[in-house]
C-alpha cells in the first residue's frame, strides 16, 4: 500500500513541451551553468523514465523496432551516474537530452504520445 501511494505521489503527467524544453537547455550551443547541472540531470532522468515507461506499457517496440534501441540507450543514460567533472557532466546531459528528444519524436511518430505544441508547430 505504501509503495502504491508513493508511486501516485511521484507520478507526473506527460508534458511533452517540458521534455523538449529541458532537452533544449542541454543541447543548446551554450552549456548550462554548473548550478543547473544536477537539476537538469534529475529532470532529464525523470523524463527518460517516463518515456521508457510509456513505450514499454504501450509495447511500442512492436510498432517500430527502432524503439527497442532507443529504450536501451535511455536506460543506459538513466543508470549512469552524473560525473562530478563539469565538462563530463555536460557531455552526459547532452546524451540524455538527445535520448529524450529521439525517443519522444519516435513515440509521437508512431502514435504513442501526443505531439508537444512546440513540436507540432514544426511539422
Amino acid at each position: 500500500m505504501r509503495q502504491a501511494l508513493a508511486a501516485v505521489r511521484a507520478w507526473k503527467p506527460y508534458d511533452g513541451d517540458a521534455l523538449l524544453d529541458d532537452a533544449g537547455d542541454v543541447l543548446d550551443t551554450v552549456a548550462p551553468s554548473e548550478e543547473r547541472v544536477e537539476e537538469l540531470g534529475r529532470r532529464l532522468r525523470g523524463h527518460l523514465m517516463q518515456l521508457v515507461g510509456i513505450a514499454t506499457t504501450l509495447e511500442a517496440e512492436k510498432r517500430d523496432p527502432r524503439v527497442a534501441q532507443l529504450i536501451g540507450s535511455a536506460r543506459q543514460a538513466i543508470q549512469a551516474e552524473l560525473p562530478g567533472d563539469y565538462a563530463k557532466a555536460v557531455s552526459h546531459l547532452r546524451r540524455m537530452g538527445w535520448a529524450v528528444q529521439e525517443l519522444l519524436e519516435l513515440l509521437v511518430e508512431i502514435g504513442c504520445v501526443k505531439a508537444p505544441d512546440s513540436l507540432s508547430e514544426d511539422l
